[in-house]
């Protein structure tokens, strides 16, 4: 069977962490955003890494 590689991964999981808790809380804080805030909300926890990134290119209304 083939080892995990943490070396490779620590980076990669706690980059999602971050992006992910940051994308939450902008969310949350923001009064309107594009779209229904609880969709973002399921986008954000359930999309890995590319759902804060689509929550802060398309979902943020500024």
């Amino acid at each position: 069977m083939m080892e995990l590689n943490w070396a490779i991964l620590t980076p990669i999981i706690i980059l999602q962490a971050i992006l992910t808790i940051a994308a939450l809380v902008s969310c949350i804080k923001q009064e309107e955003t594009n779209g229904p805030k609880w969709l973002w909300i399921i986008i954000i926890l359930f999309i890995n890494i590319l759902g804060p990134i689509l929550y802060f290119v398309v979902g943020r209304k500024n």
